[in-house]
């Protein structure tokens, strides 16, 4: 899995014309107007609306190698992907911000080409895709390509998209660990670990993110970094003195403890090299599938997200001068994560708005001649701390009218309803913000009351569109939330599910189980054993279950590498699966190469789940103490 890479290094010149290739753009004129080689005619199928095409992220997805009798095992894959990329910030948080399309393009045979070997027949399949780099002799088996004019032209189908507004994701019907990241995002529909390769080329192709490793063919370590100071955002020849010095690269999140394991600082090895270059936590998703992005990369994550959109989605005209005899108002989009603030100016002075949608000139007294108004809205994210991301209309956008109060305002009659709303149809987690957004008649504004299982609640400030579900300290369980405009038959309502969904756990027998008061129960081993962990909610929709080791970063339990039923295996060294190591008690090791000696003692297993609704469960442990065998 690689993208176009940055820096002076040995290989860079072959390492860039693959990674070209994976992402169609080596021989690709535009987009072509063929129909792709399939079985039938191509149908696009919305998987998630948030707003119009026009005016979100979209991901298109479309899969290659499925017939038409193996469309519902793409659906399937789809479904599996979309649950794990859920449960991954920056994603969660944004996921409002995203509309998902299914291009579905049967193709006339089962499979994709040189899968697993290059001496395997090709296939007759809508987008080509191909191992080995479409088949090269001279790539890696897991570089996984698409035709990118068959792609270009799937996703046209999609009303409403652009190459500016879409990012294209391929699924390959095949169980082979593969993926590419670039122009365009690949990965391998069924594989134990594919759900946790498509976030992985979203980093690539959404944000710029390198690879992690510390090796480009697997099983050979790479050479030492002879670069110059690497233009990835998350990688680095600065010592932690010399970035607080510069404040350059990741200074400002130097010290605390990593979303993926450990602290951020500075860990050796990445761009494929061993030595000479550093990144700033001991594993990322950029790094292993199973954590997720650092704060570094997740920084980066955000900004890419945000700037497919505009976090102003509509406002009053402002092409020419408005009266002051009217209200003046905007419309924003909603992350999950939190709401977005809005500040007002007049003439350059803040005015007391305490967060409002709306401002009533007819309020503030203007005198007479031309008078400057402005609102500005922007995205208060604790996930980002660089003020250049912050001020970029990625996450800050304003908007100015002029205000001449001699102009009058024609009254044009509107009806109080509902414009726009998180979805009804699925339950929302218990910290979840919803939303519902209304008409805007020019002399009044349409009061949004929200109630909460027939009890009235109240966002915090001025701002009623958004409610922020965490602050009202809900008791676990199921709950009805409702937003009506009084006055009128207008109301909305939703299942709030405030109970995360839990897990069991299952170990292979142990040598001895001890059980002490007031301690999670212990268990002995002098070699491998495996965990299976198993989820249950009481609502619909997939649980992500994950677990850690002695507070590492957690891990999202996918089965085991060979076969997503099995259970995952731990034991003192890990596991060589194709030249990765999965599994190591204690600490961690990606690599044949890294330190595989056995962390004898005991060890903490804590063990969570993330529901559909984004409810993230309590965590649970359990002890292992590893005795020489």
């Amino acid at each position: 899995m690689t993208s176009q890479r940055n820096g002076a290094r040995r290989g860079l010149a072959r390492l860039v014309a693959v990674c070209l290739l994976a992402a169609g753009l080596v021989g690709a004129g535009p987009a072509a107007a063929e129909t792709p080689t399939s079985g039938e005619s191509p149908v696009v199928v919305p998987v998630q609306t948030a707003g119009p095409a026009d005016r979100r992220f979209n991901l298109v997805f479309m899969g290659d190698g499925y017939t038409a009798e193996e469309m519902p095992a793409f659906r399937a894959d789809l479904e599996r992907h979309l649950n794990t990329l859920w449960s991954i910030e920056p994603f969660a948080s944004y996921r409002s911000y995203v509309n998902v399309w299914a291009v579905e393009a049967p193709s006339a045979e089962s499979g994709v080409d040189c899968d697993p070997a290059l001496t395997a027949p090709a296939r007759d399949t809508a987008l080509d895709m191909g191992f080995w780099g479409g088949c090269n002799p001279a790539s890696v088996q897991r570089l996984l390509t698409v035709d990118s004019r068959k792609a270009a032209a799937l996703a046209d189908l999609v009303p409403g998209t652009t190459r500016a507004n879409r990012q294209i994701v391929a699924l390959a019907h095949s169980s082979t660990y593969g993926g590419a990241g670039g122009g365009y995002a690949t990965a391998s529909g069924g594989n134990a670990l594919s759900a946790l390769i498509t976030p992985h080329e979203l980093g690539h192709s959404l944000g710029g993110l390198q690879d992690e490793y510390d090796y480009y063919a697997r099983g050979v370590p790479g050479e030492a970094y002879s670069g110059p100071e690497p233009a990835s955002a998350h990688h680095t020849l600065l010592t932690e003195e010399q970035m607080r010095e510069q404040r350059a690269k990741w200074w400002r999140w130097l010290g605390e403890e990593s979303e993926s394991g450990g602290p951020i600082g500075r860990f050796e090895g990445g761009l494929y090299s061993t030595k000479g270059v550093w990144r700033p936590s001991r594993h990322s998703l950029m790094k292993t599938l199973g954590y997720s992005f650092d704060q570094v990369e997740r920084e980066v994550m955000v900004g890419a997200v945000s700037a497919k959109v505009n976090l102003v989605q509509d406002h009053t005209p402002n092409a020419a001068p408005v009266g002051a005899d009217r209200i003046v108002w905007v419309d924003t989009l909603h992350p999950v994560g939190g709401a977005l603030s809005v500040t007002w100016r007049l003439d350059g002075r803040t005015l007391t708005t305490r967060g409002a949608r709306s401002v009533d000139l007819r309020r503030l007294g203007l005198s007479a001649g031309a008078h400057t108004l402005t609102a500005t809205v922007t995205d208060p994210t604790p996930f980002v701390r660089d003020p250049a991301l912050r001020a970029s209309p990625a996450l800050t956008r304003t908007v100015g009218w002029t205000v001449d109060p001699s102009l009058t305002t024609r009254a044009e009659p509107v009806r109080a309803a509902f414009t726009g709303h998180t979805p009804t149809g699925r339950a929302v987690g218990a910290r979840a913000v919803v939303h519902a957004d209304t008409t805007h008649p020019t002399d009044r504004v349409p009061a949004v009351h929200w109630r909460l299982d027939g009890r009235p609640v109240r966002p915090a400030g001025r701002n009623d569109r958004d409610l922020e579900l965490g602050s009202l300290r809900m008791s676990p369980g199921t709950h009805t939330l409702t937003a009506r405009i009084p006055g009128t038959a207008e109301v909305l309502g939703w299942t709030v599910d405030a109970r995360p969904a839990t897990a069991s756990y299952e170990l292979s027998a142990p040598l001895r189980t001890v059980s002490r008061p007031g301690r999670p129960v212990e268990y002995v081993y002098d070699g491998p054993f495996t965990l299976r962990l198993t989820a249950r909610d009481d609502q619909e929709g997939a649980v992500v279950d994950q677990f850690r080791v002695d507070g590492d970063g957690w891990y999202t339990y996918y089965g085991w590498p060979t076969d997503a039923d099995a259970p995952f295996r731990l034991s003192p060294g890990g596991t060589v699966i194709d030249d990765l190591v999965y599994g190591k008690l204690g600490r961690s090791r990606a690599v044949p190469w890294d330190d595989a000696t056995p962390d004898l003692g005991t060890h903490t297993v804590e063990y969570r789940t993330i529901d559909a609704a984004g409810n993230v469960g309590r965590p649970r442990s359990f002890l292992v103490t590893l005795v020489r065998s």
